[in-house]
């Protein structure tokens, strides 16, 4: 039998590396003295739920605590399917139970406060955690009010649904109202921003619903750039599947949108103004909130750390993993936050048990789906360099432009199992 195309050979060595990855790593041998360490992570996503569970399977002494307000997790991988109405939201949810029995402590609440001197954490009903080392997973917060007209008020106008939940089923109950021959806008930043290909896979499957529910609708990009990640390979599809109704306006031509008038669905950008049916305003991202409040973030909005070891370079005994670091060629991503949380996880036990960690390496891939049964992806390796991650030479891999239908056929396939993998893996 010939050996498969390199294509499909990374995708199942992606899906296995998942599976594998918690043993992959050389994990710290630690004695009984360090029985009594304490580590808290703060943020239940793919990141802190993976690193806390990972630490107590490399150490069962440690004593973990995950604290997370949302008893659901909800998913953003695939959400999108859920905006053009392919999926329900009940398939992006996960609770917290699995990683309980494996002996986290889970705490229910927000974090409110970090005292990095005293180490300690305090929570929103007032009582306060020690630890010994504190990992932050905090995700990303919106950037309110950089896009002028642009805030918590108007995201119920104007949904980003760029955190999974309340704004994704918006979205789609917007989407579900609007009369047949409207115009749907996305408003896309900038870069940083969480998941660069996301905007794209979204405006997509938005198309695959208008074609079938309402044919005459169009879809209009406002972007902030001129250039987006797998910009071939999902142009190639709009030619495709949905011709003639999907327009990008790059920011060269105007794209960008400077501010917003949620009382009309305006859109404003530097060329002219926009009225829409429907309005996608996906704003400028920072780490979460109690990134700022730990003094772990920097005047960009992010948390510089040490690639090698994950550490603040801010504040001492604190790590920081996912969307929320700035962090080099490694994208944010699920899978690059699922990874991280597991390298973290044998730093943190190899420091407390005395001994030096090993180099990290992640593995960060990202599916997109164009079409049901159409998808592509791009993955790396990343590892430290001069305190940033930086992607292996010869690890990069984009689906290939003019592959076969039938190839992009099993990538979705390949999505699918991914997302089912690293689910269970993090919550199952």
């Amino acid at each position: 039998m010939s050996n498969p195309p390199r294509w499909l050979a990374t995708r199942r060595h992606v899906v296995r590396g998942l599976a594998a990855a918690a043993t992959s790593v050389a994990l710290p041998c630690p004695s009984f003295a360090q029985s009594a360490a304490r580590v808290v992570v703060i943020g239940g996503g793919f990141g802190g739920a993976s690193c806390a569970r990972a630490l107590r399977k490399i150490n069962p002494r440690l004593h973990v605590t995950l604290i997370e307000p949302n008893r659901v997790f909800t998913a953003c991988p695939f959400s999108n399917e859920v905006i053009a109405g392919l999926r329900d939201i009940a398939a992006q949810q996960f609770t917290y139970d699995k990683i309980a029995a494996d002996g986290v402590s889970v705490v229910a609440q927000a974090a409110a406060g970090v005292d990095a001197q005293a180490r300690t954490v305090s929570l929103a009903d007032g009582t306060s955690l020690p630890y010994d080392r504190l990992v932050l997973a905090p995700g990303i917060d919106m950037r309110f009010g950089v896009l002028a007209g642009y805030d918590e008020a108007a995201a119920e106008k104007m949904p980003h649904a760029w955190k999974a939940g309340g704004q994704t089923v918006l979205l789609r109950r917007q989407l579900e109202a609007m009369e047949d021959g409207g115009v749907v806008a996305l408003a896309v930043p900038a870069t940083p921003y969480r998941c660069p290909p996301a905007p794209y896979e979204r405006a997509s499957l938005i198309a695959y619903y208008l074609k079938a529910k309402k044919p005459r609708s169009k879809i209009l990009i406002l972007d902030a750039k001129d250039i987006f990640s797998q910009q071939r390979l999902f142009e190639k599809a709009w030619k495709q599947f949905y011709p003639g109704m999907i327009e990008r306006i790059p920011l060269s031509q105007g794209g960008r949108v400077v501010s917003v008038e949620p009382a009309t669905n305006k859109l404003v950008t530097d060329f002219g103004d926009h009225e829409v049916q429907v309005a996608n305003v996906i704003p400028p991202q920072k780490a979460g909130n109690i990134a700022h409040i730990a003094g772990a973030a920097d005047k960009t909005g992010w948390c510089p750390i040490d690639a090698a070891t994950f550490a603040s370079k801010l504040v001492a005994n604190i790590h920081v993993i996912g969307d929320a670091v700035i962090g080099g060629n490694a994208p944010k991503s699920a899978s690059a936050a699922y990874a991280e949380g597991k390298a973290c996880a044998a730093v943190v036990a190899s420091l407390i048990a005395g001994t030096a960690p090993e180099r990290p390496t992640i593995e960060g891939t990202c599916y997109n789906i164009a079409a049901p049964g159409y998808g592509f992806s791009q993955s790396g390796n990343y590892q430290p360099r001069d305190d940033m991650f930086i992607e292996l030479l010869g690890s990069a891999f984009t689906s290939p432009a003019n592959a076969p239908d039938e190839l992009r056929r099993r990538e979705a396939e390949q999505a699918k199992t991914w997302f089912k993998t690293i689910t269970v893996e993090t919550f199952g």
